[in-house]
């Protein structure tokens, strides 16, 4: 007879998201994208001497992005601003924002004029990839079901 595993704390007895960091080649132009296309406002800018980098945390509710523009630094490659194409290569992928209905959403960020990568539809749920001003990928989707 097999006993159930005993279940542990976690190690981390709190852990909420704070946010997510990009590179990208021009800060000032990603800061207006966040904030024309998906209602970033800036939050804070610095340098970072260390780095060198210019960075700038834009936030939107509770969840921040923190942008970095370093000086030549090497360009997205296009492989990496394909989500499919994208997998092939380890690391971080996208971030993802949840919305009531992903086809309102790309109707309103296409008439906008953001970059839609793709959309389909995951075990039957609504998803779209669209693309920042830099190419970094940005997935959308419907509440699963779980979760409504």
């Amino acid at each position: 007879m097999q006993t159930a595993p005993s279940i542990k704390p976690p190690l981390l007895p709190s852990l909420r998201p704070h946010h997510f960091g990009i590179s990208v080649p021009d800060l000032d132009a990603a800061v207006a994208w966040y904030g024309r296309m998906l209602g970033f406002a800036l939050e804070e800018q610095l340098h970072i001497d260390k780095i060198p980098a210019r960075i700038a945390f834009v936030r939107r509710d509770q969840y921040r992005i923190e942008i970095f523009e370093v000086p030549g630094a090497a360009a997205l490659p296009d492989d990496r601003r394909v989500p499919n194409l994208d997998l092939r290569t380890h690391g971080n992928k996208h971030m993802c924002f949840e919305v009531p209905s992903v086809g309102e959403a790309v109707a309103a960020l296409r008439e906008a004029g953001a970059d839609i990568a793709f959309e389909l539809k995951v075990e039957g749920n609504p998803t779209a990839f669209i693309r920042d001003v830099s190419g970094n990928l940005i997935e959308l989707l419907e509440p699963f079901a779980a979760d409504r």
